[in-house]
């Protein structure tokens, strides 16, 4: 007898909404994940306390943990914390740093992450991955995938602008990403998941294609939503696949060059996608994202965060050694810096006119 169906890892919630975060304690005892009120909360001593003292008469079960920083050593501490305390769950309230950290900490002792992002600067909100600074510089750990998610869209709204902005670099970066899977199948043979590159590839699309803006909650309802399918979508593959290609080499490659004057996650990702979709010939989409990404104030070239070009061109010189074992177009093609240089010319030129 085949395997006809297969189980899909993903949050028994998702609630994304104006004032879903006043329900989070009904949500949560509606839906069997802690009807007893005992939670762990991590939350920064920025938004996260702010809204402490808003929710807290509705979570009065709960013990409440002040986390530091986005580090290794911040999260084992909260693990630690927490171990003693018999809780039905963690939440993690704040951003990517607090959610990050609360992923691992759940993990570490057993308990389901119940995610509640004040932002959205990037699709780690719904991901398997616990992204920590370390003494080495940065490190991805593998975590289960929160149970719930929760996200307040007037909460999102009270974020500075940047974080949205960030987010729909991030998830229009997805397109990108999927281009650079499809590549390595084609020429290495590498397996696809189609379930995760669909999920992945629509959650780009469409916030690609919508008309509306950063104000919009029509717009942040989207991009929420695409932020969270393309979490879901690095679960059923098992890695980052479906949302990392040669837009993140080239993020990380500016993070590991140029570590004090790199810009957001988000910024430099869509900047990534736009050129390299433009890099594997892909001209008239390359200009189209490069518009859209323009219209909502995201980068679309090097200077307009503050590099020149000859820096840009070892960004993508270099991008490849930061993901050894990647296939993308940047490995595809091999550039020499000359032929960077040149392509590079030839972008700037066309998403201009």
């Amino acid at each position: 007898m085949p395997v006809l169906t297969r189980l899909i890892p993903s949050p028994v919630v998702v609630d994304i909404r104006p004032g879903a975060l006043d329900d989070l304690a009904s949500v949560l005892s509606d839906e069997r994940i802690s009807h007893s009120g005992k939670l762990a909360i991590a939350v920064s001593n920025g938004s996260g306390a702010r809204l402490r003292e808003r929710i807290a008469p509705t979570l009065p079960g709960a013990t409440w943990y002040e986390v530091g920083g986005g580090t290794l050593d911040d999260a084992i501490r909260l693990a630690g914390d927490m171990k003693s305390g018999h809780y039905d769950a963690v939440v993690g309230l704040g951003g990517g740093k607090i959610i990050d950290c609360a992923k691992f900490a759940a993990a570490r002792i057993g308990l389901p992450l119940v995610a509640v992002p004040t932002n959205l600067a990037h699709d780690g909100l719904c991901s398997p991955v616990a992204t920590l600074d370390n003494d080495a510089g940065r490190g991805s750990y593998g975590v289960p995938n929160p149970i719930a998610v929760l996200i307040d869209l007037d909460v999102i709204r009270e974020a500075p602008v940047r974080f949205v902005r960030a987010g729909i670099g991030d998830a229009i970066s997805n397109i990108n990403a999927i281009a650079d899977w499809e590549l390595a199948n084609r020429v290495n043979g590498e397996k696809i998941d189609g379930l995760a590159a669909a999920m992945a590839r629509q959650a780009g699309e469409a916030v690609l294609r919508h008309p509306g803006g950063v104000g919009d909650n029509g717009f942040l309802q989207v991009l929420a939503e695409a932020l969270v399918l393309t979490g879901v979508a690095m679960s059923i593959s098992g890695d980052s696949r479906p949302a990392s290609g040669s837009c993140h080499e080239i993020n990380h490659a500016f993070d590991l060059l140029f570590p004090q004057r790199a810009a957001s996650h988000g910024e430099q990702c869509g900047l990534g996608a736009a050129f390299a979709m433009y890099l594997r010939g892909a001209h008239e989409e390359a200009a189209y994202m490069a518009e859209v990404l323009h219209r909502h104030g995201l980068p679309v070239l090097p200077e307009e965060i503050g590099f020149t070009v000859d820096e840009f061109v070892r960004v993508v010189e270099f991008a490849p050694q930061t993901r050894p074992g990647r296939y993308t177009i940047l490995e595809h093609l091999d550039l020499k810096t000359h032929q960077i240089k040149d392509i590079y010319s030839d972008y700037a030129k066309a998403i201009g006119s």
